[in-house]
């Protein structure tokens, strides 16, 4: 009974438990949309349900986002999960984990549960969750942009304000102008909750794709190469450190949870090649990560600008 619980009826708990937290989000971003605001411009846009509590009937709006986001979730994962079935390696359903954060939720792992038993076997393991993720985030964005407004201007400004934009939105945003030339740029738009769980799929496609410890991004690298995966673990965590003083804190969390034990990566026989196709596979994840990531995900957060030492304007042009 235990096992069955934990095999299935944790997953759906904690599913069920994400469609609360991210729903409630979803629906104070959906009506900050409606009122022509950004989508975090209060604390209790962070909070919501104090809000809730009033406005009951609101709830539901908060759909949009919730699906959004809760898809690009799972589909992530279970990349990694017909990954691993396809190599017989033995893994959890995925695990959706509800948070108080600006989404709702903290993102989703599964547990593999058994030896990874070749490099080509690793590499399908690390890149399809990103791979799928990506592209569920590509269609999430370009739909966002879509529904997404024209800021006002006498909007209010945003206590959360979404930082550089990855070069996804930069791509996604021009295909679009050929469509529909009147689709304003990601900076001078009020964003559809659509759009705000497709920007957080593209960061969180980023950070696992971070090479090192046990991300996705370490296992690539891992299978490419067992030595260059010790080096870049071992340098990220201070280069990270970096990047939390200059351009975003959270940086600093990620160099701290490179550096605990349960991150290092379990050995993978190394005794037999890499496939092509794989190593093709490996260019792709550093084409997605370059396609994903910005150095400053949030504007205004980095420790040196709480420290008000930050050197750097990152005030949007």
């Amino acid at each position: 009974m235990r096992s069955n619980f934990r095999e299935y009826g944790l997953p759906v708990a904690l599913f069920a438990a994400s469609v609360a937290t991210t729903t409630a989000n979803g629906a104070r971003f959906m009506q900050n949309f409606v009122e022509g605001m950004p989508p975090v411009v209060r604390d209790s846009d962070l909070w919501p349900w104090g809000w809730l509590a009033d406005h009951p009937d609101l709830y539901i709006s908060g759909w949009p986002f919730s699906f959004t986001l809760l898809g690009i979730l799972l589909v992530h994962e279970f990349g990694h999960y017909f990954a691993c079935r396809a190599h017989k390696i033995r893994a959890t359903l995925p695990w959706v984990l509800p948070a108080p954060t600006l989404s709702g939720t903290a993102g989703a792992v599964i547990q593999i549960k058994s030896r990874i038993p070749t490099r080509d076997a690793l590499m399908d393991v690390g890149i399809y969750g990103p791979l799928s993720g990506f592209v569920a985030s590509v269609l999430a964005v370009a739909v966002g942009f879509t529904l997404s407004e024209v800021s006002p201007a006498n909007a209010p400004a945003a206590i959360v304000r979404f930082g550089g934009e990855p070069l996804t939105i930069r791509l996604l945003h021009y295909l679009l102008l050929q469509w529909d030339p009147q689709i304003p740029a990601f900076d001078q738009i009020v964003p559809h909750p659509v759009l705000v769980a497709g920007w957080i799929g593209l960061f969180i496609t980023s950070l696992n794709l971070i090479p090192g410890g046990q991300l996705d991004g370490g296992h690539v690298l891992y299978s490419i190469s067992p030595k260059a995966h010790k080096l870049f673990t071992n340098v990220l965590p201070f280069v990270l450190f970096l990047a939390g003083a200059v351009f975003w804190v959270g940086w600093i969390l990620w160099g701290i949870f490179l550096m605990i034990p349960a991150m290092r990566h379990p050995r993978v026989p190394v005794n037999t090649g890499l496939k092509r196709g794989r190593l093709m596979l490996g260019i792709i994840a550093l084409v997605i990560f370059l396609l994903t990531f910005t150095p400053t995900p949030f504007y205004d957060n980095s420790l040196m600008h709480f420290l008000h030492v930050d050197p750097f304007n990152t005030m949007p042009r």
